[in-house]
């Protein structure tokens, strides 16, 4: 476990803040006339929860070793999802840590693993779905957006010349359409 003052971390970081899990995603130097203060925003990894904090620059902070691994997704068991690693090892977590990512059919998932432990699944960051409820096509509409249902119940906007049944590539982050997959 290594310890590092607030000044040294950076975005992207794994620390443990008040017993949870939590990800830098925004980090910020402030001065006055005798100290330096840092502003933060952690994100609970497991959660989703952000945090606004402003610290001492010399407030130590834990933080974390992890790493990403792909993973295939097999089945459910019970109140599991499994999965399997490129080696063919089984992996475990719990159904809440994977069910955003398992919305998204893919080949490949990244597990995210903190000190050795399967704590979170990611979706890719592209998928294709299907179309399944749309409004008609609109020739001639030039570039706008309509609703659509995609087959796993997202709801997102996308192309004027988008139909039912039609092949999307979606950001599974933002849920902005990219393009009509043709073929």
């Amino acid at each position: 476990m290594t310890q590092v003052q607030a000044l040294d971390l950076r975005p992207g970081t794994l620390v443990s803040y008040e017993g949870r899990m939590c990800k830098v995603t925004w980090w910020n130097i402030l001065r006055n006339d005798r100290r330096q203060f840092v502003q933060m925003k952690l994100k609970d990894i497991q959660t989703g929860r952000v945090s606004e904090i402003k610290e001492h620059g010399d407030t130590k902070y834990e933080v974390l070793e992890n790493e990403e691994i792909d993973l295939a997704y097999s089945y459910r068991d019970g109140i599991d999802e499994v999965f399997f690693t490129e080696a063919g090892e089984e992996v475990r977590c719990p159904v809440a840590a994977a069910e955003d990512a398992l919305l998204w059919p893919s080949e490949t998932y990244t597990g995210f693993y903190v000190q050795g432990q399967l704590v979170s699944v990611n979706a890719p960051k592209m998928a294709v779905v299907t179309v399944t409820e749309t409004a008609p096509p609109i020739k001639g509409a030039g570039t706008g957006q309509k609703e659509a249902i995609l087959e796993n119940g997202v709801k997102v906007k996308v192309g004027m010349l988008t139909e039912t049944g039609d092949k999307v590539r979606i950001d599974t982050e933002t849920l902005e359409f990219k393009e009509r997959i043709t073929g």
